[in-house]
């Protein structure tokens, strides 16, 4: 399938049209719309949110919404919603292999699987954080999600996303984010797929600030690439799967959901290619800290301490002098999920994989593993560029509470602190 249009930009006001002249000039809302099609306002955000951080979409549909049967409740055992605390979480640092693919008929819905939660979704505060794999594309089944955003980091496989803005091609090494209530489905574009999902409860993800840096680095507006207008005129029978309040709900409409025809507004899907990130590191000595390579953030009441941050840690030259260049040892305020797309993260040489997982709550200590400490200690300090790789961070200001199926998933690492066992004392003191 060739790859779509799109729109390229962050925050901006988009408009797109799947036919000439469907979009009405001068107004939202007129008496009759052109081409017989129905208005309806999709609000991100409260009426009356700041200019700048207002977000609202017009659509310009075929039929509305309301146009849908009655919800009845769907049971799914894998999800998980916050508050959740099912399981006991202990204050240690835990660590998972990849998952396994179940081979068996499933699609994106059904195989969402969630690790960790923190907050309360019903406060819009936290996040949920899952595991998603397909085998099969959802076909006839739609999703909604009222509790959060959805944030994809694929793992393995590509994915087709169809949303009520049009279409996105997501594959690793890019990531996706389908704004809180837009309808969507997910169709495969090549096999089986899996990778990670962060829902966020709270403030809508932006952009992380470049302060000192200056106009340019980091995550760069003009990378971000929202769909155009695709719509879908098919009276074939459908299901739209709504998540809300924790509970997910099933509804029959009599036509295809993704009938938007035009539509103009600030609050659109979008997808982001991660190897466009202009990182930015030391060029004199220490480790900085990986707030320099926040990608997003949800930010919280609390000034400079996130709700979310979507962190990477991709491709770049390592020409800090004197200095321990991996990551230290700590220990932080902040909560971490991680994961690793693809190629091996700098402070651990074994057991984490792509595909694979790990949680470091606040105040859990974790730092290098004993061989890349020991290794590190005596490399000689000549630039090097830690090539082919790409792993990331979900942190957050609240603890992650573990699910019990995390705490009982195969590939758990019963001895994941066994990589410090052999730091050795140093201490040289008369």
């Amino acid at each position: 399938m060739a790859e779509p249009t799109y729109l390229c930009g962050f925050g901006n006001e988009f408009e797109s049209e799947a036919l000439p002249g469907a979009l009405p000039r001068g107004q939202f809302s007129p008496q009759q719309l052109p081409l017989g099609l129905y208005a309806e306002k999709f609000s991100y955000t409260a009426f009356t949110a700041p200019r700048a951080e207002n977000r609202r979409t017009w659509f310009y549909r075929i039929r509305p919404s309301v146009l849908q049967g009655r919800p009845r409740a769907l049971a799914h055992h894998g999800l998980r919603t916050a508050p959740c605390d099912e399981a006991l979480t202990p204050p240690e640092p835990l660590r998972w292999d990849p998952q396994a693919i179940d081979p068996r008929p499933h699609d994106f819905i059904d195989g969402l699987r969630t690790v960790a939660t923190n907050g309360d979704s019903h406060a819009q505060l936290g996040v949920g954080v899952h595991l998603y794999s397909a085998t099969v594309s959802m076909g006839q089944r739609y999703f909604q999600n009222s509790d959060g955003e959805m944030l994809l980091v694929p793992q393995s496989g590509a994915l087709a996303l169809h949303t009520e803005c049009g279409l996105l091609h997501v594959a690793p090494g890019q990531i996706a984010l389908v704004p809180r209530g837009m309808k969507f489905k997910v169709d495969l574009l090549a096999g089986p797929v899996r990778g990670y999902l962060c829902e966020n409860y709270g403030a809508f993800l932006r952009l992380a600030e470049r302060g000192p840096v200056g106009s340019d680095g980091y995550a760069n507006g003009r990378d971000f690439m929202a769909p155009v207008a695709r719509y879908v005129d098919d009276d074939t029978p459908a299901v739209l799967v709504t998540k809300f309040q924790g509970r997910l709900f099933e509804t029959e409409v009599g036509h295809c959901p993704l009938d938007v025809v035009a539509w103009i507004g600030t609050a659109v899907p979008f997808k982001y290619e991660l190897a466009r990130f202009n990182a930015m590191n030391t060029v004199s000595y220490d480790h900085p800290d990986p707030s320099i390579f926040t990608v997003l953030t949800s930010p919280s009441a609390t000034v400079g301490v996130a709700n979310l941050d979507f962190v990477i840690f991709p491709p770049r030259w390592m020409v800090a002098e004197h200095t321990f260049r991996p990551p230290w040892f700590h220990r932080n305020v902040m909560s971490e999920f991680m994961g690793l797309i693809h190629g091996q993260y700098d402070a651990k040489k074994a057991g984490f994989e792509p595909g694979g997982m790990s949680v470091h709550n606040a105040f859990v200590p974790h730092g290098p593993e004993a061989g890349v400490f020991e290794a590190a200690s005596h490399a000689p300090l000549a630039p090097v560029k830690q090539e082919n790789t790409m792993a990331f961070m979900f942190e957050s200001r609240y603890v992650f509470k573990l699910t019990a199926w995390a705490l009982d998933a195969p590939g758990l690492q019963a001895d994941y602190a066994g990589c410090w066992r052999d730091l050795e004392r140093h201490f040289k003191g008369v």
